[in-house]
């Protein structure tokens, strides 16, 4: 049960990285967000970085390719797409391509990992995305009409493939590095990786974003929470449980989504909402916790 608190909390935490991404997406350009969100992390994390640097060293040089892989796909990849989307579509558009990551997931595990899906797994798979879908259209087919795909949203489904790839890939994480050890490393990686980028585009390094109180105290939260405690939380949870198992709570995010924006933004709770969250609450107990019971 343990994990499974964890990644609920992981996917909690990524919903805020939603929510303040758009908040504060026409303040500070998006490779600068990513890279600034990373660097700070990489600071919080250098001592104990350096405390572990022989181990840490020694796994890289045995592992360098698939850590490299890793921490772009992770680190330097996932955040840069989604902060590029945030800034030209609409938060009901990523939501809705974002519950697309736990079906990628399960193509992935299945190309990759050879994972084979059951039926009632495959029903709640189903049932979580209906509710996914009954949320973001406000449980009217009608407003289905009112969406149009920007260049935002190829940014947002070029992140759930990433971060599909990534979650499916951690299975091939170093034994020999904890949970911890390998996100302090892919971080490192992933931050020189958006270094190397950010000094060959035409940005330029300021710190304008100190003055701007908003910009500050949101980086803040998305230095913490989502990148901090949700890698690590995200991480050893999916070693615990398996990609597909943890894939299945990315559809959550919607509903903490809206209980967010109803306590910071003011937004209304409406009906619609509520039975969302039972279809994909019933689809997630079927594609997680059902098949446990019937093995």
């Amino acid at each position: 049960m343990k994990y499974y608190i964890l990644v609920v909390l992981a996917v909690l935490f990524w919903s805020g990285n939603f929510i303040f991404g758009r908040y504060i997406s026409s303040d500070i350009h998006p490779l600068e967000l990513s890279l600034y969100r990373w660097l700070f992390v990489l600071l919080l994390l250098s001592p104990y970085i350096i405390l572990r640097y022989k181990n840490l060293w020694t796994q890289f040089k045995n592992h360098y390719i698939v850590l490299t892989l890793q921490s772009i796909l992770g680190i330097s990849g996932f955040n840069t797409f989604l902060y590029y989307g945030l800034q030209t579509t609409t938060a009901t558009n990523a939501l809705l391509i974002n519950s697309s990551i736990p079906i990628i997931i399960i193509v992935f595990s299945a190309i990759i990992l050879r994972k084979h899906v059951t039926k009632i797994q495959l029903t709640g798979i189903v049932l979580s995305t209906l509710g996914v879908i009954y949320l973001v259209l406000k449980g009217n087919i009608s407003n289905i009409s009112q969406f149009e795909f920007t260049k935002g949203d190829f940014w947002i489904i070029l992140a759930c493939f990433d971060w599909a790839l990534y979650t499916v890939l951690l299975k091939y994480k170093p034994k020999d590095l904890n949970a911890f050890e390998f996100f302090g490393l892919t971080t490192f990686i992933g931050s020189i990786v958006l270094l190397s980028v950010f000094i060959i585009s035409p940005q330029h390094f300021t710190l304008d974003f100190i003055e701007k109180k908003e910009v500050f105290l949101s980086l803040a939260y998305i230095v913490i929470f989502p990148s901090i405690l949700s890698f690590y939380f995200w991480n050893i949870s999916t070693e615990k449980l398996s990609a597909n198992t943890t894939g299945q709570f990315a559809h959550l995010m919607p509903i903490f989504g809206a209980v967010l924006a109803y306590y910071i933004l003011g937004e209304v709770l409406h009906p619609y909402h509520f039975v969302g969250i039972v279809l994909i609450g019933l689809g997630i107990y079927l594609s997680t916790f059902f098949k446990k019971k019937n093995r």
